[in-house]
């Protein structure tokens, strides 16, 4: 298996994307492709030592950087190191690709570059959040602002299938993230939405409030992605909150302190858990292969488990799982 990487996306590129390759070579038992410029890539992987053994180069210029417009990746920045890599995975030259680039020229590239899944309305942006019970998938985390009924009912079965396929959940329970439980509650779109979830061959648990994510009581939660990134942002920010207070009040005075040294196992598990670096990256689901984008700030460790997630991805057979069951719903229709 090879999966391609885009060896300048993200802030601690070229380093850590190489160094993280290298792991996953090493650990992963995978052939790694990347994307960039040639001579920097061999001279920084020669600096630390980091051997190249498994990992081929393609060469590359330029670079799309994160404040130009998304779009760039398929007009005046169509050799930039994520776009040649888009391309490889377009013409087999890999079974996925990674990156930690624009977020945007991510979306637009593989939408028009790699294409969207035969069938699929839109590809969305999934991140893979900590809940009391395991992990939820957000489908979508921000990529279609403005979506119609029938893109949640796919957001819907392609987290299903992720979930099941790459998690090892059996039968993963979908939640319609709403502003209450019963079903006539939401806008038009969301009260569609939920008729067309109700017939779908998805676990469809109805409408899931935004207090129960949490808590793990749904694996899949569907939204537009105005919703979705509003959700994913309260998350982030009160985990970082939550963080912070806990630090303090272990870190104040003697008694703090204390029961510091008591609860320390504990405390390191919970911080593992709201680790990103130890899931990967979003996955972005309705691609005709599957496409990672790691966190923009990620280290050797989260682009190891990004690779880990793309080899996953293909091992699971989450494109084929989707396909199949986008044809069940159109038989059904019929």
């Amino acid at each position: 298996m090879n999966i391609i990487v885009d060896a300048f996306g993200g802030d601690n590129a070229p380093l850590e994307v190489i160094k993280g390759a290298a792991d996953a070579v090493a650990k992963l038992d995978v052939d790694v492709t990347l994307t960039g410029n040639e001579s920097i890539i061999k001279k920084t992987a020669e600096e630390n030592g980091i051997s190249l053994d498994r990992i081929s180069i393609i060469h590359t210029e330029s670079v799309i950087d994160i404040h130009e417009e998304p779009t760039e990746v398929i007009k005046g920045k169509s050799d930039c190191s994520m776009a040649v890599g888009l391309k490889a995975l377009a013409e087999g030259k890999g079974d996925a690709f990674v990156s930690a680039g624009s977020t945007g020229a991510l979306v637009v590239g593989a939408t028009f570059i790699a294409k969207r899944l035969k069938g699929i309305k839109r590809a969305a942006l999934a991140p893979i959040l900590p809940t009391a019970k395991g992990h939820v998938i957000l489908m979508d985390g921000g990529a279609n602002v403005d979506c119609r009924p029938e893109m949640l009912l796919q957001f819907g079965i392609m987290g299903s299938c992720y979930m099941e396929r790459v998690m090892g959940l059996k039968s993963p329970k979908v939640g319609l993230l709403n502003v209450g439980a019963e079903d006539t509650k939401g806008r038009e779109m969301d009260i569609e939405a939920y008729k067309l979830l109700s017939n779908a061959p998805v676990d469809f648990y109805g409408n899931l409030e935004a207090r129960e994510l949490p808590f793990g009581v749904c694996q899949v939660a569907v939204s537009d992605g105005f919703t979705g990134n509003i959700a994913l942002k309260l998350y982030e920010g009160m985990g970082s909150f939550f963080a912070g207070e806990l630090k303090g009040m272990l870190t104040s005075g003697l008694s703090g302190k204390l029961a510091a040294l008591m609860i320390m196992p504990k405390v390191k598990e919970f911080k593992k858990k709201l680790d990103y670096t130890e899931v990967g990256g979003a996955v972005l689901m309705g691609i005709s292969k599957p496409v990672i984008k790691a966190h923009g700030s990620s280290n050797a460790k989260a682009f190891y488990n990004a690779i880990r997630q793309a080899k996953n991805c293909v091992d699971g057979k989450v494109i084929d799982a989707i396909s199949q069951s986008l044809e069940a719903v159109k038989a059904q229709e019929k």
